[in-house]
């Protein structure tokens, strides 16, 4: 696909810093960078020092210009960078340049996009470049340059093309019906069919893990006041992340947090400590706890081992049956008033962690036991990125199961490749090779401007 225009927009996050990149691409992103650079802008894979100069000649800044010319750039596109100094103020009198020299403001995603319908990428490694610039932990990031690589792509392609092969067994029949299919070749097109709905079915067995790696498992920290709910919140962060007080309601508001634990991201959210108040402010973020602890994927909840069980503890109680939840026990490092026996007495079956936040006991059983409950994730696996993919993917296998089910039966082998080019066509929306404008648009309006 050729784009007439050419785009120009800011690469690098806001904010100070040492270098800022304005990133130009498209057929005349070369003759726009040059009217507003004093050096000639020659050859390909060159970078030139120079200045960037306004329309009166005056200098903007210095600056390094980095020439990229089709095909081999990001886009497929010639593309100009110009690496200036880091400061907005620069980088917005230098993008504001290229406007007037010709080029149009980027929209969210569009060198990305442009890279996707140049045929550079397909739409699964569109998707992971969000996911790296995203990734919240080591393991994350692996999967998604995995991802990047072309590692999901090529497999997606195999299981096409193994299918594909089955389609025109069968539509040579169709063809010329002199060649009936014998026993021998049907049986091979039912194998064939098993192998692929396996291979499909380890990536939808893949849908939440891969949902955890990119979002992180959503982690409620639920309790009454002052039984250690922000401590537990900054040993996780390794940082003093949120106010530890002895005063009860310190934490009023929700407080979100990405941690690593053993290369999962955890999403915990430290709340408010559920309680009778008559303070409106924290009676808002009571209420906030408890929607959290009903959204929750895992709850940690926890009780103070240095206070008798009140009332309030009661509440917390409440919100524990038929969930994902550990409960902590905390300040075993104080004489203990409450023990783990009288816990499971209330919640009969459920897994009480002894910990104390001061000391670090019971920590790491802390973290093995969150490792536990979310499973083990092989980070070498292709994993399904979101719901879009994982319907394709159901789909695919509906319809794979349907015409094996008419191969078995002797249906109609025309019926039979109908399901195949069915399950092709699935596959196909999910590479993007077949994919409608609207659902490209919605993918690429979640990137930033200028990626």
């Amino acid at each position: 696909m050729k784009n007439e225009d050419t785009i120009s927009a800011i690469a690098t996050a806001a904010g100070a810093a040492g270098v800022g990149i304005i990133r130009l691409s498209g057929e005349d992103s070369i003759k726009i960078a040059q009217k507003i650079f004093d050096k000639p802008l020659i050859g390909d894979r060159k970078i030139i020092f120079g200045h960037v100069k306004n329309f009166s000649g005056e200098i903007v800044d210095e600056a390094i210009a980095l020439i990229m010319r089709a095909p081999k750039s990001y886009t497929k596109e010639n593309v100009v960078e110009l690496q200036c100094h880091g400061g907005s103020v620069v980088l917005r009198e230098v993008l504001k340049l290229t406007f007037e020299a010709g080029a149009r403001p980027a929209e969210r995603g569009e060198f990305t996009k442009r890279a996707f319908l140049n045929g550079r990428i397909d739409l699964t490694q569109a998707q992971a470049v969000l996911d790296v610039i995203q990734a919240k932990t080591s393991a994350a990031l692996t999967v998604a340059q995995n991802q990047l690589a072309g590692k999901t792509s090529k497999e997606i392609r195999e299981i096409r093309q193994a299918i594909l092969n089955s389609a025109a067994h069968i539509e040579a029949t169709i063809d010329f019906p002199e060649d009936d299919l014998d026993d021998v070749t049907l049986g091979e097109v039912d194998k064939n069919i098993s192998a692929q709905i396996e291979r499909l079915e380890k990536f939808l067995a893949n849908q939440t893990a891969g949902r955890i790696l990119r979002e992180g498992l959503e982690t409620a920290i639920i309790g009454k006041p002052n039984v250690g709910k922000s401590s537990l919140l900054n040993f996780f962060a390794k940082t003093d992340r949120a106010i530890v007080t002895d005063i009860p309601g310190t934490t009023r508001d929700s407080i979100e947090e990405f941690v690593n634990v053993d290369g999962i991201p955890l999403k915990i959210i430290d709340t408010a400590g559920i309680r009778n108040s008559s303070d409106a402010v924290e009676k808002i973020g009571i209420a906030r706890a408890k929607n959290c602890a009903q959204n929750a994927e895992l709850i940690l909840a926890l009780f103070d081992s240095s206070r008798p069980l009140d009332s309030e503890d009661e509440e917390i109680f409440k919100l524990l049956p038929n969930r994902n939840a550990i409960i902590l026990l905390t300040k075993i490092d104080l004489p203990q008033v409450t023990t783990a026996a009288q816990i499971e007495k209330k919640i009969p079956a459920a897994q009480v962690i002894e910990i104390s936040l001061k000391s670090g006991a019971g920590t790491e059983k802390l973290l093995n036991a969150i490792t536990k409950r979310v499973g083990k994730i092989d980070f070498e696996m292709n994993f399904v990125r979101d719901e879009r993919e994982a319907n394709l993917l159901r789909r695919a296998v509906k319809h794979l199961h349907e015409a094996q089910e008419t191969v078995r039966k002797n249906f109609g082998i025309d019926f039979v490749s109908i399901d195949l080019r069915a399950a092709l066509e699935n596959l196909s929306e999910l590479t993007g090779e077949s994919v409608s404008e609207d659902v490209i648009n919605e993918i690429f309006s979640k990137f930033c401007i200028g990626k």
